[in-house]
């Protein structure tokens, strides 16, 4: 089963939960729900939201619930991206202005502040002690992982497992957090909350590390993003940890140069070079490959349902995007 077939499958849910979502831009505040139809009317993929209606139903819960929460998890994951927008002075987000630039960083901030805290307030509301410790420890993790990653730009000696404690906190904790609420709301068993709880995780790791891969191969009209945007921001990313690691020492020193000195075409040109003879893009896609297979095989304690299919086929989907 591929994702678009998927999606379509959960069709009439998402469309509940883009209701759920912009209920929570609702205030009498009027630039507030201004910015929540731009933010929606520039659409995304819904990944979040579809994997936790998914967990639920994979633990055998259908109830309303899940529309709410799924609502939640996408708002929380919206409010980030408002922030992160701003911290990384972005020019594009899904091949339009992003809305600091519309509205200014300081009103964009507090409408991200707003979306957080309204979509706890309605968490609250569930009245599930589990759930919003699992919500509250997402949102806590994903702040430190970018506050790691603000201290490590422009680090060329960024490690590996710094790295991956980075896109642990910042992508995979929200989706791993999806997984594990769905658990909560079927009420498995330990070892099966666990399980998903983990396919969440590793999921998301190797999301955010295609995610990475594609910011060297991005055709801009394809994706709406700039090829090289993590170089331009000073992100070190895999592929340069990879290419940092392999590179012969005079290279190693023009790498950190370029990264020193800011992004230039020249600069990117040399890097995408060294990418080919090093092949770290492949390295890189191989080791998001390697969280792609671990977390497929954690669904192996579940029976085989349409649920488990489709939460499989949005693993190979995090891979198919660096292909």
């Amino acid at each position: 089963m591929v994702l678009d077939e998927v999606f379509r499958l959960y069709e009439t849910e998402l469309r509940v939960v883009e209701d759920r979502i912009r209920d929570l831009f609702k205030s009498p505040v009027m630039t507030i729900p201004l910015i929540g139809q731009y933010i929606l009317d520039g659409g995304g993929k819904r990944l979040r939201p579809l994997i936790l209606l998914l967990s639920s139903e994979l633990a055998g819960y259908r109830g309303d619930s899940r529309l709410t929460l799924a609502g939640i998890i996408e708002s929380i994951h919206t409010a980030s991206l408002l922030h992160d927008d701003v911290i990384d002075g972005a020019e594009i987000r899904r091949r339009k202005k992003p809305a600091h630039s519309i509205w200014g960083n300081q009103v964009v901030i507090l409408v991200g502040d707003f979306l957080y805290s309204n979509a706890l307030r309605l968490a609250v509301l569930q009245q599930s002690q589990r759930i919003m410790e699992t919500l509250s420890e997402a949102t806590t993790r994903m702040t430190e992982g970018e506050i790691f990653q603000l201290a490590k730009t422009g680090d060329p000696d960024i490690t590996e497992d710094e790295y991956l404690d980075i896109i642990s906190a910042k992508t995979a904790a929200l989706i791993s957090a999806a997984c594990k609420i769905g658990a909560i709301l079927g009420s498995l068993p330990q070892d099966m909350e666990n399980a998903l709880t983990r396919f969440g995780m590793k999921t998301g790791i190797a999301f955010q590390m295609a995610d990475d891969i594609l910011d060297y191969m991005a055709d801009e009209n394809e994706l709406g993003k700039r090829l090289g945007k993590d170089l331009k921001e000073g992100k070190i990313t895999l592929p340069l940890i990879y290419l940092l690691k392999t590179a012969s020492d005079s290279e190693k020193e023009e790498i950190k140069a370029i990264i020193k000195h800011g992004f230039k075409n020249r600069g990117l040109r040399k890097i995408l070079k060294l990418f080919k003879k090093y092949n770290s893009i492949e390295l890189s896609l191989q080791r998001a490959h390697n969280f792609t297979v671990e977390a497929k095989s954690e669904l192996a304690i579940f029976s085989d349902s349409p649920a488990k299919q489709s939460l499989l086929s949005i693993a190979d989907y995090t891979l198919l995007r660096g292909r």
